[in-house]
């Protein structure tokens, strides 16, 4: 009998489904490594030559305009909540609410704007890249413009980069600002908060705002590298690219986790 072969009626070896099984887990240091050099490749294509105008202006439109209600919402009801949250919580231990609005707005700026913010484009403009450039993946156009000599980093995912690096700092700042007007008016209004007092910015300083940019920023060049990188990655036509942009939607959200949580932690630690 062949070391391969078993006999009739045996157990199936430990590791039979997972040979089997069509879709593995990628390796971890692919994972990891690639967009890393997709980041160098469009470092040097953005040295060399900008995109077009008229090609950065409607990825700037589709990353931003197209994203602003849905960010706005999403941040609106975020406000609600914690505001509404938070002053019940109060209230159950003292009835002072005088501080629920400095609270508020320190934890908007500094964690949940930036955070929720890269989340929602994520879902959003990450699985669109991802389905685009996963689409022209498995029909050979990207095969064909290397053939054409032509780069498809510069052509298909510069424009997306700089339009993310761009579009998610401002809507950041627009989703911020919607939120804190959203907790106002439930501070305000429900709960009978001074204006004066909800707005106060005493517990938010020019490090918090840093470190709220500092995120925003970061979530805009990851999300587009890890979109593109599975778009990249797609194989076997329509059940490949819905593979692509789930991988996409799922890095690209777990990065900003990862991202919010390495930036807090060196900006607590070097004293922000």
């Amino acid at each position: 009998m062949k070391d391969g072969d078993r006999a009739p009626g045996a157990a199936a070896r430990p590791d039979s489904w997972w040979r089997r099984t069509a879709f593995r887990l990628p390796p971890m240091h692919g994972t990891v490594r690639d967009p890393f050099l997709l980041l160098g490749q469009v470092a040097r294509t953005l040295a060399r030559r900008p995109p077009p105008a008229d090609r950065l202006y409607a990825q700037m439109v589709n990353v931003g305009h197209r994203s602003l209600v849905f960010i706005s919402l999403t941040l609106g009801f975020l406000g609600l909540i914690l505001v509404y949250q938070g002053c019940v919580q109060v209230m159950r231990v003292l009835p002072d609410l005088s501080g629920v609005g400095t609270a508020f707005i320190y934890a908007m700026v500094r964690t949940f704007g930036p955070t929720i913010t890269g989340l929602m484009i994520a879902t959003r403009v990450g699985a669109g890249i991802a389905a685009e450039v996963g689409s022209m993946t498995v029909t050979d156009q990207v095969e064909a413009m290397k053939v054409a000599n032509s780069d498809p980093v510069s052509y298909i995912l510069a424009p997306r980069f700089v339009a993310c690096v761009v579009m998610t700092p401002v809507l950041w700042v627009f989703g911020t600002l919607v939120g804190t007007l959203s907790g106002y008016l439930m501070g305000h209004y429900h709960f009978g908060i001074a204006t004066k007092t909800f707005l106060s910015l005493h517990g938010t300083q020019i490090p918090d705002v840093v470190v709220g940019f500092l995120k925003a920023l970061s979530y805009g060049i990851v999300i587009p590298l890890l979109a593109a990188d599975s778009g990249f990655k797609a194989r076997g036509g329509s059940e490949g690219v819905g593979w692509a942009t789930t991988r996409a939607v799922v890095n690209s959200s777990f990065a900003v986790i990862v991202l919010d949580f390495v930036i807090s932690t060196l900006a607590f630690l070097l004293g922000y």
